[in-house]
């Protein structure tokens, strides 16, 4: 019977060796980020591209006690389950609507740049088309509009520094002209959210849409241990969780020294 592959990881004694890479001569040598590029990809991603998905990783690590994963994870914690569960639980929650909205996301944007390409058509002219058919159909246009913030700091500041990391390019593009055809159509301002720039960005580097939302994941499970571990150490299990009867009581804002 023939042996089944895998390009990913080889095991010897006293060697791993990751797409090729002694892991032992990796470690202190390239940041989590660029290892995680590297499993996925095949190959080691530069400098700036490191940096750019450690931006990505940041951007999404928790967005407080009413994200509903979040909430997921510190219900199930309540119960006295143990770290794995909870976390296995606020991940189960992630999905179209929470999280999922970065493939969404990349999905139209793809869908957008296939379009422009077959129909020999501008950026502008082929994200109009595809908008206003998805409004047309009632669909919801992911990556935009957030329930809080009006203005999304986590995008521009990502979209800076695809800029200064010399990878923003076309998806880019087509994330700011569905940002124009989306105020133009609804006389109402959407403005491009986190997910949505993390989406154009992926795009840029040469994700596809079924990447999404593992980097919302790898991102956010650290955001989820940190809400399980106060769960447990600070309040008594069982206790009713009223997500929105909260507030916070960490330090001050304060600067980054240097």
């Amino acid at each position: 019977m023939d042996k089944w592959k895998s390009a990913i990881t080889k095991i010897e004694p006293n060697k791993i060796s990751v797409r090729g890479y002694s892991i032992d001569k990796l470690m202190g040598r390239i940041s989590f980020a660029q290892s995680i590029y590297l499993v996925l990809k095949g190959n080691l991603p530069s400098d700036n591209i490191g940096k750019l998905l450690d931006a990505i990783l940041v951007s999404s690590i928790d967005h407080g006690v009413t994200s509903p994963s979040t909430q997921a994870a510190i219900t199930v914690a309540s119960t006295g389950s143990e770290l794995n569960a909870a976390l296995a639980a606020g991940i189960l929650s992630i999905n179209k609507y929470h999280g999922g909205a970065i493939e969404s996301a990349m999905r139209i944007f793809s869908t957008i740049d296939e379009l422009r390409g077959e129909k020999n058509l501008s950026i502008n002219d082929s994200a109009k088309l595809v908008i206003a058919e998805m409004r047309e159909k009632k669909e919801v246009v992911f990556g935009f509009g957030h329930r809080i913030h009006t203005q999304d700091p986590r995008t521009a500041k990502l979209f800076d520094l695809a800029e200064q990391y010399e990878v923003a390019g076309d998806f880019v593009k087509i994330a700011r002209s569905i940002e124009k055809s989306l105020q133009k159509l609804i006389n109402k301002s959407l403005p491009i959210n986190v997910d949505g720039a993390i989406a154009a960005v992926l795009c840029d580097l040469g994700f596809t849409p079924e990447y999404g939302n593992l980097f919302f994941i790898v991102s956010r499970i650290s955001g989820h241990a940190a809400h399980v571990f106060e769960e447990k150490n600070r309040y008594k299990p069982m206790r009713r969780i009223d997500p929105f009867s909260w507030e916070y009581d960490g330090p001050d804002d304060r600067e980054i020294d240097g």
